[in-house]
């Protein structure tokens, strides 16, 4: 008599569902994204009668300020380099968990996966992740932050390819891994919050009597792993943007005790909320479509 196997996919095939589950996600939240990048790269400016009123106010008023000034198409700055940086990102850090996760505990293992291995796996695809990533992060960046210009001034890059040219070209190569530390610590700590946090988040839940794995289930788990995130990954996010927003900090502790001296801890935390609201509802959508066109490839191995 044949028992049930593990249901398998391939890497490939992860990787493909995983591209695909992360531009998606991309698309539908990218806007909450640019307000983000807004607000974080916001400084407090002083005149003589003192503090400015700040240009953008909690996610709402950003969103509304932007598409009010530069048009509603100005929220989707940068998809494409966005697109580009999940094909690869997101392809990456998910598809290559799984392989890490199982050789981090040998192949030998049976039961749950601790929690720690979990995390160290998460942190190792993050890392190598973003590392191939950079590029597309920065461009992406870049774009976002550029608001409107005044009239006369020439824009800084006119799209996505262009970008990518003009940064070579006027900074050198290695100007597009601008950031890569704080990049590198921001993506790996956040994808440990998230996928490490969605596997027992999601396993907490069907231990819940009357649970299932159902897209609620899927939901629940994805909104827990995108709150998590958003809480550790925050200050390193803030610094991250502002490194490749902004070329007049010499490096990543350069960046963090001007951001501190002059603004304050809380400044760590500036587009808390749309981090949030971006993150959660990015990981609610998608670990759920993740989920469902994995279904397409997945494949129940029988063996005696």
């Amino acid at each position: 008599m044949s028992d049930l196997k593990q249901p398998e996919i391939s890497f490939i095939e992860t990787f493909f569902c995983s591209a695909f589950a992360a531009c998606f996600a991309e698309f539908c939240t990218i806007p909450l994204d640019t307000a983000k990048v807004r607000l974080q790269l916001q400084k407090k400016t002083t005149t003589e009668d003192g503090v400015n009123e700040p240009k953008y106010r909690g996610l709402l008023g950003t969103v509304a300020t932007i598409a009010r000034e530069e048009g509603l198409s100005a929220l989707w700055k940068g998809i494409i380099a966005g697109l580009h940086r999940q094909c690869i990102y997101g392809g990456l850090r998910i598809g290559l968990y799984d392989p890490v996760k199982s050789f981090l505990v040998g192949g030998a293992f049976v039961g749950d996966i601790p929690i720690y291995h979990k995390i160290l796996a998460a942190l190792i695809t993050g890392a190598i992740a973003i590392a191939v990533a950079n590029p597309t992060d920065l461009v992406k960046v870049r774009l976002q932050a550029e608001g409107k210009l005044p009239s006369g001034v020439p824009k800084r890059y006119y799209g996505t390819l262009d970008a990518y040219y003009t940064i070579v070209r006027q900074e050198g190569l290695g100007a597009l891994w601008t950031g890569l530390g704080p990049n590198i610590a921001r993506n790996a700590i956040v994808n440990a919050a998230e996928l490490a946090s969605y596997d027992q988040v999601k396993q907490t839940i069907l231990k819940i009597p009357g649970f299932t794995d159902s897209v609620l289930t899927q939901l629940l788990a994805g909104l827990g792993a995108g709150l998590f995130a958003v809480c550790i990954g925050s200050p390193i996010d803030v610094v991250k943007s502002r490194m490749m927003g902004d070329s007049a900090y010499k490096n990543t502790i350069d960046c963090f005790i001007k951001t501190l001296k002059n603004e304050g801890i809380c400044a760590f935390y500036k587009g808390f909320l749309p981090n949030f609201s971006r993150l959660g509802s990015w990981n609610a959508i998608m670990f759920l479509t993740l989920e469902q066109a994995k279904k397409v490839f997945i494949r129940e191995v029988y063996f005696d």
